[in-house]
């Protein structure tokens, strides 16, 4: 069967005229994928019986919670009466003097002076006001599964977002204050601005803009030759830009979610021609943009076509060297397991192992994991099963979600009712050009990883035999974001835990893609480093935190220096390739695997 089950004879049925055989239990499991598939399309394949299950869970044990009835009752009366005493103060001769609630820190949707004007001081209030009761009365609610009270909570988030008074012309008064003096020329601007993202939407063309920046153009554009191709991968080995190289090569290994060239953006933004610039031997792996054909790539066949067949080409390229490696999100995850496999099995070609924004325990995953349960991966898996792969958009709107007020309703205020396109960038550009997910692997991935935490728990098999983290001895240099959404930097952190080896931990500001593309020079950027030699006792996050000042700069420079702590002296750069091994230079970089649609 197309799903690979196998289910036992099914006895026969009878309708009172005559035998009839039942349908095989295969095929009705085929008829209920289908059915959660199609279903998945019209709800942006989020499970609804997850989300019913969250809200009975809560509903049920609020019901029978008296004395939090009574906390939240006493809260609405406390917050009716605050919100009454400002309105008063409002409606006075003397200055209000504030608010009587302030926004979270990241909530910037009421910065604008006008909002401290009437109405729209009050509207505001209450609008936050309520935001903060509901966020009382989903938390807190004894005997609720936390995993429900994160749902219902995200949930309770979503639907306050939508509604919020930023939202709609009538309650915003920085877009009316903008209608009144441009003589509405902002709203013709936002239908156009509409119209267009619609156009765009419907004949499958990426966002405004886009177009300005073309891979091998004008951005990924470092100089460099293909030196290997597999069906999943090409491997890039970038020209030197110095004299000598340091005899230890590179090899990035990026998300597959993502295109590579996230580290290889406009000269000024790269990281790759930056570690070129440094002296250091470059290679990367440019992954192929899989389609329905395949479907059944296992997270082995990543681990054993992807980092794997890169570092036994490198080998052949720089023999005798051991290679720097460096894993950015999903790639750092396959590096951290490929790491361990070698460990275990006594091959030391690493020299070192780097992780950007790569998680290794995933108990501290994030939101994200609100879309890990069973029910919920069921649903995708059926969803990917129709398909072969997981959709590009399927991917985007998860990741929209979790950051709705900046990437959905924030931008919809700016560009639709203030007319105001934001310029776009490449990085902006880079991640419109976004791939897709291969059924099995995917799968493999969420169940194994988030779902059941193998690599963390010691349970994570290569070739049938478990790996363990704690078994890579090279040195480490773990890079976390503040504000990372996909992979929290105290997740990140977690990886202290499992490693038994020194480990130089790096946090740096900005989120999980600009905090990690910060080229020297960009303005208001800062990290945090401390190397931490094995054997040290451990420190939680927070401590690490607070006893770690941050420091000015790029955290690009602090990790070059470290490198240069990990290599040798300088000497001549290897070829391009080694045609007298059957690995010629092939096409010039980018290559073909990037422009795969």
């Amino acid at each position: 069967m197309p799903d690979g089950l196998s289910t036992p004879p099914v006895p026969p049925c009878s309708d009172g005229e005559g035998e009839m055989p039942a349908p095989a239990g295969a095929t009705l499991s085929v008829l209920d994928r289908l059915v959660h598939a199609w279903m998945g399309r019209l709800s942006g394949s989020i499970s609804p019986a997850a989300l019913a299950l969250a809200w009975a869970d809560w509903a049920i044990h609020l019901s029978v919670s008296p004395g939090k009835q009574a906390e939240l009752a006493h809260k609405a009366v406390r917050k009716t009466a605050r919100l009454a005493q400002y309105a008063a103060r409002c409606c006075g001769t003397q200055p209000v003097g504030g608010r009587c609630i302030e926004p979270l820190p990241q909530d910037r949707r009421f910065e604008h002076p006008d909002w401290m004007l009437p109405p729209f001081n009050l509207i505001h209030q209450a609008f936050l006001l309520q935001q903060q009761w509901w966020h009382n009365a989903t938390t807190g609610v004894r005997g609720v599964e936390q995993g429900h009270e994160a749902a219902v909570t995200f949930t309770a988030r979503q639907l306050l977002d939508m509604v919020s008074p930023t939202n709609f012309p009538i309650t915003n008064p920085e877009v009316l204050r903008t209608s009144v003096e441009e003589g509405g020329q902002n709203l013709v601007r936002g239908w156009r601005n509409w119209m267009e993202d619609l156009r765009r939407q419907a004949g499958g063309q990426g966002p405004a803009g886009v177009e300005d920046f073309r891979v091998g153009e004008n951005v990924a554009i470092t100089p460099g030759r293909v030196v290997f191709r597999n069906r999943l991968i090409e491997l890039i080995q970038y020209a030197p830009a110095t004299g000598g190289v340091r005899p230890e090569p590179v090899l990035i290994v990026p998300a597959w979610i993502m295109k590579y060239y996230i580290l290889d953006l406009s000269p000024d933004n790269s990281l790759i021609r930056h570690l070129v610039s440094c002296g250091y031997t470059v290679f990367c792996v440019s992954w192929k943009n899989p389609d329905a054909g395949d479907r059944d790539l296992s997270m082995e066949d990543y681990q054993r076509l992807g980092v794997m067949d890169a570092l036994r080409a490198i080998a052949t390229i720089v023999p005798g060297a051991r290679t720097h490696a460096v894993g950015y999100c999903l790639g750092g995850t396959l590096l951290s397991i490929a790491a361990a496999t070698m460990a275990r099995d006594g091959d030391d070609r690493l020299a070192s192992m780097t992780l950007l924004a790569a998680q290794t325990d995933f108990t501290e995953a994030g939101e994200l994991t609100l879309f890990i349960d069973e029910s919920q991966l069921t649903y995708l898996e059926d969803g990917m099963w129709s398909q072969g792969y997981l959709d590009t958009t399927q991917m985007a709107g998860a990741f929209q979600l979790l950051r709705s007020n900046d990437l959905v309703w924030s931008r919809m205020v700016r560009e639709y009712l203030l007319g105001r396109r934001e310029p776009m960038s490449d990085l902006m550009a880079w991640n419109a050009d976004s791939t897709r997910m291969p059924y099995r692997m995917h799968s493999e991935y969420l169940r194994r990883l988030f779902q059941h935490n193998d690599l963390a728990s010691g349970r994570y098999r290569v070739d049938g035999r478990p790996v363990a983290l704690s078994d890579i001895r090279v040195p480490v240099f773990a890079v976390g974001t503040e504000t990372d959404h996909v992979a929290p930097w105290r997740s990140v952190y977690r990886a202290r835990l499992l490693l038994d080896t020194d480990l130089t931990f790096c946090l740096t500001n900005g989120g999980h893609n600009a905090g990690i593309v910060s080229p020297p020079g960009h303005p208001r950027r800062r990290h945090r480093i401390e190397t931490i030699p094995h054997g040290q006792p451990f420190t939680d996050a927070e401590g690490w935190l607070a006893a770690n000042e941050p420091q000015s700069g790029s955290w690009w420079l602090s990790w070059v220096e470290w490198l240069d702590a990990h290599s040798g002296p300088s000497v001549p750069p290897p070829p391009m390739g080694r045609r007298d091994a059957g690995l010629p230079p092939l096409d010039a970089a980018p290559g073909r695997y990037v422009h795969g649609r």
